[in-house]
Parts: C-alpha cells; sequence; structure tokens
C-alpha cells in the first residue's frame, strides 16, 4: 500500500472519466506505466494518479453517494442523499487560525490552488461495521499545514463542519450533539502523506452528501474522524475537543484507528460488512485489519501506545 504517484496531462473538463471507464483505467494502470489524464472539476488543475489499491476495486457511484451518514441531513443512511441538496457550496470559505504564522479566511478556490491534486483509492471503515472502497480527489493535508507555517508548540489540528440549521434541517440530535460537528488529529497524524482534503469523487465534484466542498479522508481510521464540509482548522497546543469522543467517550475515542482487537461496546470490531450489491446493498463479510491495513505506512506513530487502551 505504498503510494505512488504518476504525473497526468490536462483535457478539457467534458472528458471527466466516468465510472465503468475509470475502472478500466484502473486495470490498465497496475500493468503499464502510461496513464490517461483529466482535469479537476474544469477548474483547469492537473490531476496525478495515486493508485493505491489496486487489488480491490472500489464501490459504485450509486453506493458510495446513497450509503452515508451525515447527521446534519438526518439519521438513515439514504437521508444525506435525499436532503442534501439544501447545502450551498459556493462560494465558500475556509478559515486557517490558531498557533500559525499565515492564519486568515481563504475562498475555496484559493485554498485549493497551490497544491496538485491527486486520485487516490482508499478504504472506508465505519465505526458501525461497514465499509467501502472509495475513489477520492483531493490533495494532502500536509500541504496546508506547511503553507500555514505552523507554530512549534502546536501538537493538533482541529477541525469544523459548517452549521447552519436553514441549509441542514436535522434538529431531532441537536440537544444531544451539540453542533457544529468538531474533529481532530495530533499533528503528526495530520502531516501522514496518508491524510487527505478531499474535493472530488470519481473525478467529479463532492456530492453534498459525501462532504463536499471539502472534506478530510484519514483512511487508518474509522470514518467518522473523516469530517465533512469544513469550514475551519484551528492549530491548538491541547489536544481538541471532539464531537464524538466528548459525547460519548465510551463508545468513540478520540484517535479512533480501527483495531479489531477492540470491541465496541455494543458489537465487535473483528469482521465488517463490505458494501456490495447494488440499489439493495447486499454485503460480503470480511475479516478487518489493523489500522484498516494501512500499518505498515502508519503503526510507528504509536509507537509506546496501547492501542488497546488508545481508541
Amino acid at each position: 500500500m505504498v503510494i505512488r504517484v504518476r504525473r497526468s496531462s490536462q483535457v478539457p473538463s467534458s472528458e471527466i472519466t466516468p465510472e465503468s471507464t475509470y475502472l478500466d483505467r484502473r486495470k490498465f494502470l497496475g500493468a503499464t506505466a502510461g496513464i490517461g489524464a483529466a482535469t479537476f472539476l474544469g477548474r483547469g488543475v492537473a490531476a496525478e494518479e495515486t493508485p493505491t489499491h489496486g487489488d480491490e476495486e472500489p464501490n459504485s457511484w450509486e453506493e458510495i453517494t446513497t450509503h452515508n451518514n451525515f447527521y446534519e441531513f438526518g439519521l438513515g443512511k439514504e437521508d444525506p442523499s435525499r436532503n442534501a441538496h439544501t447545502l450551498v457550496t459556493e462560494p465558500w470559505t475556509v478559515r486557517v487560525d490558531g498557533l500559525c504564522a499565515k492564519p486568515g479566511d481563504y475562498a475555496l478556490e484559493d485554498f485549493i490552488r497551490p497544491s496538485t491534486l491527486e486520485d487516490r483509492v482508499y478504504r472506508l471503515r465505519c465505526v458501525e461495521g461497514w465499509s467501502m472502497v472509495i475513489p477520492w480527489r483531493g490533495f494532502p493535508l500536509a500541504d496546508v499545514i506547511r503553507r500555514a507555517e505552523v507554530e512549534p508548540r502546536a501538537r493538533y489540528v482541529a477541525f469544523e463542519t459548517l452549521w447552519d440549521p436553514d441549509q441542514m434541517p436535522e434538529r431531532g440530535w441537536k440537544p444531544r450533539i451539540g453542533w457544529p460537528y468538531r474533529e481532530g488529529l495530533r499533528l503528526d497524524e495530520a502531516l501522514h502523506p496518508l491524510s487527505f482534503l478531499v474535493v472530488g469523487l470519481y473525478g467529479k465534484t463532492l456530492p453534498n452528501q459525501n462532504g463536499a466542498p471539502l472534506r478530510l479522508v484519514v483512511p487508518w481510521k474509522y470514518g467518522f474522524k473523516s469530517i465533512k464540509s469544513i469550514v475551519r482548522m484551528s492549530f491548538v497546543r491541547d489536544q481538541p475537543r471532539t464531537t464524538w469522543s466528548s459525547d460519548s467517550p465510551r463508545e468513540y475515542g478520540f484517535y479512533s484507528n480501527v483495531n479489531p482487537e477492540v470491541r465496541h461496546p455494543r458489537w465487535s470490531q473483528a469482521t465488517e460488512k463490505r458494501i456490495d450489491g447494488g440499489r439493495l446493498f447486499g454485503y460480503r463479510r470480511i475479516d478487518t485489519q489493523f489500522l484498516n491495513g494501512y500499518a505498515d505506512e502508519v503503526a510507528h506513530l504509536y509507537e509506546g501506545m496501547d492501542l488497546r487502551k488508545h481508541f
């Protein structure tokens, strides 16, 4: 699972790769060093091809976009795809602040522009016990951190989701959760090459229900760590308050690294349901891998820690 980056050239946005061709292209890439190319969402930005799991085909567009957790738009798996059309993603501003030399409020275009976009295929493992394989488009989180010139005393980065009740109509969980949704990473985790800020899916604009226009993906952690619709990043000294680890710490820890040996209080994490079955969402039962299969890349981050205790 070592990242291999291959450079691509530009093509018109009308030639963004459809799902079937994308899958064929990935098979082709496994046998040759040459690849096709795509621009990013009509912005004219070249994307790099980063095949990370050549042995696992991605889930379908339909599965990825209609089986979601995004409680601001409802509690059911299909609620976000039905309700997230109310989210307004243009214009969009991301605030960078805290312990850094270059804080500011950035228009999304300016936030993205300095980075080279990449296509990456990552496993996604939900703490609820289901999983997918998803082809994301985005750029390394480390790019933003380095541009911000973070102070040495900063040890964490905190993230915040948009909260606008007019756009996000779900009210039922507000007393319990206390919006906006918040997440965080240790700074060395955030700087790891696998930590990824996502703006697209299957080479297309990221759908609202999947966290448009900007979300985080940290593939070795349970999915709720990969915060959606980000409006703020703050560099801080102390471990930040995060939504689920604050509201239900026995069930959702700050680290939330995928670990089949650590049982959720209400279910085992030893296996998972890989979504695999079209519209009715069948699945196949597979073994859960330690750190979601990324142990070779990230286990060194936790040397000296008992990951059974530091969930």
